[in-house]
């Protein structure tokens, strides 16, 4: 299985050509005349392909595109948007594997995860499929003298602009609400791992999408990424990624006041009291910190457990995470593969000398995983006897490393949860449901789960608070971010207008 899958996915790789990786612009493969860059398979360290950084004019090409697609994709009805993204939804499915395949090699994400993210990917088409006919209805708000509705109206061409750790599923995420909200979109996916995004904007042509409603750029962000955030005729920027860079992209956009959408860091808690369900509460949260190989913005990266149950729920945590399987990714049997890449590897190791020179102990992991190939591939973690104000329990380090911090009663879970820059989601475990309520509307964040994982339900909103973010995904939420919300008030006729210079 595993070398067919692979295969599978250098096959679909070569199919995007012999060249360096283009773009598609305006229903078709452009390949492009800017500088070239490496694509690493994490795995192994070997190099993939090349893709192009897309020049000043390449970004213009794809922006006017879209542009010019607009008016007619926001005035196609509701129900023809429907019929498409639906066989979007479609085609994904039909291609699961292969897209499934891509992302276990060039992001490095394990078979076991990603054989589902593809089927994710088309649920959020087809969830925002059949919000598209309803997408412009507003509200009917009279008054005595007036009758006041509102309507929305897509917001014009944007750019989304996606990371690297699960690609495919993130770039559905933000560009399926869009497009069913009217709005044509300039894609540039992480440079990191450029491939399902390509496969994603060729199966939207495939199954009717019409030219320039969709168009994707490769680049760094420096550069194609800058030109798309600074260019007058995108009306709004949907990022995925770093609060630094979502900082950054701020700045670069303000001069045109376009309208931004962040999902950034996360450095969540879960928080673990005395009277939680032991075995529940531990494998949610080892589940939420090492899937996805640690690279999962709302990882539970800081553990807090009650002092009274601290070392037992230390000790069982160890033991299972030196049990976990780091190996290829495509080892259905696989739990932990290789980080994203050789930068990103250096920045994860560094912590284990800044946890130690601080007072914490390695009680697991904390070095290179050897066995597993040439690749990125690092021992998952887990820091015990931290205290909040180490860097290890403020800063986001984005791989398969867990911090453990002993708190003493609910005011004190309360305090250290908070006590941190971000605020996207937090975990609570407690049998206690009035603890439970309070905890939950007490912790700064945008999403609380109360004994459970992450489970998404796509009509909920999905965001975060602080350096966390800016916005919610959604339901309706979404669309409040890709439209323009107007205002008519109809006069009945009947009240009283003052009279002046009479």
């Amino acid at each position: 299985m595993t070398d067919t899958l692979r295969a599978k996915a250098l096959r679909t790789i070569k199919s995007f050509g012999d060249g360096a990786l283009g773009h598609y612009i305006g229903g078709r493969s452009v390949p492009g005349e800017g500088t070239t860059f490496d694509v690493f398979e994490p795995a192994s360290g070997g190099t993939l392909g090349q893709a192009r950084d897309a020049t000043g004019a390449e970004v213009d090409a794809a922006v006017a595109a879209a542009r010019e697609a607009f008016p007619a994709w926001a005035a196609l009805p509701g129900t023809k948007r429907r019929a498409i993204l639906h066989k979007v939804a479609d085609l994904i499915e039909a291609r699961a594997d292969e897209i499934a395949a891509v992302e276990c090699l060039d992001a490095g994400q394990a078979w076991r995860f990603m054989s589902k993210a593809a089927l994710r990917g088309a649920e959020n088409f087809r969830f925002f499929a059949d919000k598209a006919p309803s997408a412009a209805d507003g509200h009917s708000l009279p008054t005595g003298e007036h009758l006041n509705y509102t309507t929305r109206h897509p917001i014009g061409p944007v750019a989304v602009i996606t990371p690297w750790n699960t690609p495919f599923m993130l770039s559905t995420w933000k560009i399926a609400p869009a497009l069913a909200a009217g709005c044509t979109v300039v894609h540039k996916p992480a440079e990191w791992s450029p491939y399902s995004a390509r496969l994603l904007v060729e199966i939207a042509h495939e199954a009717g999408l019409p030219a320039g409603v969709f168009n994707a750029v490769n680049g760094l962000g420096e550069t194609t990424g800058k030109r798309l955030t600074e260019h007058p005729d995108i009306k709004a920027i949907a990022f995925v990624g770093e609060s630094k860079t979502g900082s950054a992209i701020m700045r670069q956009g303000s001069e045109t006041l376009k309208r931004v959408h962040f999902e950034l860091g996360g450095k969540n808690p879960v928080i673990v009291f005395e009277d939680a369900d032991f075995d529940r509460a531990l494998d949610a949260a080892l589940f939420m910190i090492y899937s996805l190989n640690g690279q999962r913005c709302t990882s539970s990266s800081r553990l807090l457990v009650q002092r009274s149950i601290y070392d037992r729920f230390i000790a069982a945590a160890a033991e299972r995470v030196k049990n976990l399987k780091v190996g290829d990714p495509f080892d259905p049997l696989t739990e932990v593969g290789p980080l994203i890449h050789q930068r990103h590897y250096d920045k994860v190791a560094s912590y284990m000398k800044v946890a130690t020179d601080e007072g914490a102990r390695i009680a697991a992991g904390g070095a290179r995983h050897e066995g597993a190939g040439d690749g990125y591939f690092f021992q998952p973690t887990l820091f015990a006897g931290a205290e909040q104000s180490m860097r290890v329990a403020q800063e986001e380090i984005f791989g398969p490393v867990l911090t453990a911090i002993p708190f003493d009663d609910e005011a004190d879970a309360i305090a250290k949860a908070n006590d941190v820059q971000y605020g996207l989601a937090a975990y609570l475990w407690t049998n206690d449901l009035g603890r439970g309520l309070r905890v939950a509307n007490a912790v700064e964040a945008g999403m609380v789960w109360v004994n459970s994982e992450n489970v998404r339900h796509l009509p909920t909103p999905f965001g975060g608070t602080k350096a966390s973010g800016i916005g919610r995904d959604g339901g309706d939420w979404s669309f409040d971010f890709y439209m323009e919300t107007k205002n008519v008030a109809l006069a009945y006729g009947t009240h009283k207008i003052q009279r002046l210079g009479v």
